[in-house]
């Protein structure tokens, strides 16, 4: 392996190392197969599930396991599973199932390979829907309530992120990793109106990966970088040996970064890999 200060590469996936199209660009590409050859230890930390991260692991060749459902999953590339997760408690499945019915806000649930949803009502639930890997649409009152790893909660009845965070939190209050963005965040729903709130295990979010790094391959935290630029990202960010937002990272990412470098829409990943790791 190379001698550099670092070991370890942990990257986000929308919003860094996608583009706003949901691609890879090539040279980003060739930099991280690149640096994976010569011994670093390449990793993805993805708020996505397994549907939409397996073909992305593939394209990359990368046989690290990645960290999915901001931190509730870990799923090795190389047995084909999750070798780790965590599930929600059925209490905090049904309290915040019954706050989703009460406010009149779309829940999507999700397994290991499934996941499953309500009909949806309205041409913006329609869109959110749209997307979602392995998707199910079931009657509102037979959504599974067991081996959840995550409850994603689309309102459009909330005035503000802010808004729908506090509402959950009240409703909800029982022990539990949760993390919001608006879905206009994500490529191909630039135009949604709608707000999320992904409610997980607890866990440490993101950072998982840095004791999944160590762990398995003896790799401290000090010599990790991390590649982010949502909210989600911040556990990872902050822990990380040198923490690093993108261009166009919401600015608490760019708060909490040691660095910024360009957007996800350049090359800028691998400009980062050639000069932390040096290849080429």
């Amino acid at each position: 392996m190379i001698q550099t200060a670092y070991e370890a590469l942990v990257l986000d996936i929308d919003g860094t190392l996608a583009t706003d199209e949901g691609e890879i660009r090539p040279r980003n590409r060739a930099a991280l197969r690149a640096a994976r050859a010569a011994g670093v230890r390449v990793m993805l930390a993805t708020g996505r599930s397994e549907g939409s991260t397996v073909p992305l692991l593939a394209d990359l060749g990368l046989d690290t396991p990645a960290i999915l459902y901001n931190g509730a999953g870990v799923f090795c590339p190389v047995r084909g599973r999750l070798i780790e997760e965590r599930l929600l408690g059925e209490r905090t499945v049904r309290k915040t199932l019954a706050f989703a019915g009460a406010r009149g806000i779309l829940p999507v649930v999700m397994r290991y390979g499934a996941k499953f949803a309500p009909p949806p009502r309205d041409a913006a639930e329609t869109d959110a829907l749209r997307l979602l890997t392995d998707l199910c649409l079931v009657a509102d009152g037979r959504l599974p309530i067991e081996n959840l790893l995550r409850i994603s909660l689309f309102s459009g009845r909330h005035a503000s992120l802010e808004a729908l965070a506090a509402d959950l939190q009240r409703a909800v209050d029982l022990p539990a990793y949760v993390t919001h963005f608006p879905l206009a965040m994500l490529p191909g729903h630039r135009a949604s109106p709608l707000f999320v709130a992904d409610v997980q295990p607890p866990c440490r979010g993101k950072a998982e990966a840095l004791r999944v790094l160590e762990e398995r391959y003896g790799i401290p935290a000090a010599r990790v970088v991390a590649v982010g630029d949502a909210q989600n990202d911040l556990p990872l960010l902050e822990e990380a040996g040198l923490g690093v937002a993108m261009a166009n990272a919401v600015p608490e990412a760019r708060a909490a970064a040691d660095r910024v470098i360009g957007s996800n829409n350049s090359d800028a990943i691998a400009e980062l890999v050639e000069e932390l790791f040096g290849v080429t």
